[in-house]
């Protein structure tokens, strides 16, 4: 009788820490508009199985994401988002290529370092911030699909491009939700034909819904009282996390 009460009391802590982890993966999202598995992957895996972890906090990204685009359906515009889907193809078969022949660790320490240096200068130095020619789509949606197909990790190229760009701060969120949502579909069908997403995850995913439907919205609350510069100097801050957490799991 004591150990089905532990293992009750065991699988009821497991809930409660999943389901207070993926609200504030929906804040970061819904305030940032990324940083699910940046916030969420590290923090699961402190009581769950990691292969429970990944395809876990695939559902949760998804969820989020589909929430803030709803939010911001007004701003979406495909000519934004489909050029950098349609370089990301190619670019995860070049990834995958990469993560078999390549040290995982080596491209976590490049993609750190380009983060950290590209955020620090642009917090310190300011890059001018303008229309890019329609052809930089291509190499920064291709790098996105070799991350993706490599790490699983296809956001840090897409948000660099979009906090570029001469868009407004609704404009960088929905696009990048957008391509975050058609990635993160391909994801989850990969870990489902893999049996990867399992019943236990599911479940998981399931009680959490309502936890991730009030982060993200409490996110969009805080989101909506950000300005346009301190929008671009949050993303910033977040991509300098990003590069730290990628060195320090090198």
């Amino acid at each position: 009788m004591n150990s089905i009460l532990k293992e009750s009391i065991r699988y009821m802590h497991i809930y409660l820490w999943v389901g207070f982890v993926l609200f504030l993966s929906g804040f970061t999202n819904g305030l940032s508009g990324f940083g699910v598995a940046l916030l969420a992957i590290p923090l699961l895996a402190v009581l769950l199985d990691v292969k429970t972890v990944v395809p876990l906090a695939a559902l949760a990204a998804l969820t989020t994401h589909i929430i803030v685009l709803v939010q911001l359906r007004r701003h979406f515009d495909w000519n934004k988002i489909l050029p950098l889907i349609l370089s990301a193809i190619p670019g995860v078969a070049v990834g995958a290529l990469f993560l078999k022949h390549l040290d995982r660790a080596i491209i976590l320490y490049i993609l750190g370092i380009l983060l950290i240096v590209y955020a620090v200068y642009s917090l310190f130095f300011r890059i001018p911030v303008r229309d890019l020619k329609k052809g930089w789509v291509y190499p920064f949606g291709f790098l996105a699909g070799v991350l993706g197909g490599a790490l699983s990790a296809p956001g840090p190229p897409a948000i660099v491009y979009t906090s570029m760009q001469a868009w407004s701060k609704d404009q960088i969120k929905v696009t990048l939700q957008g391509f975050f949502i058609l990635s993160g579909i391909i994801v989850i069908v990969f870990h489902i034909l893999n049996g990867i997403t399992t019943l236990y995850v599911l479940k998981l995913y399931g009680t959490s819904i309502p936890m991730i439907f009030i982060g993200t919205y409490i996110g969009s609350l805080f989101y909506g009282r950000i300005q346009e510069e301190g929008y671009r100097k949050l993303v910033l801050i977040i991509l300098l996390l990003l590069g730290t957490f990628m060195i320090y799991k090198a």
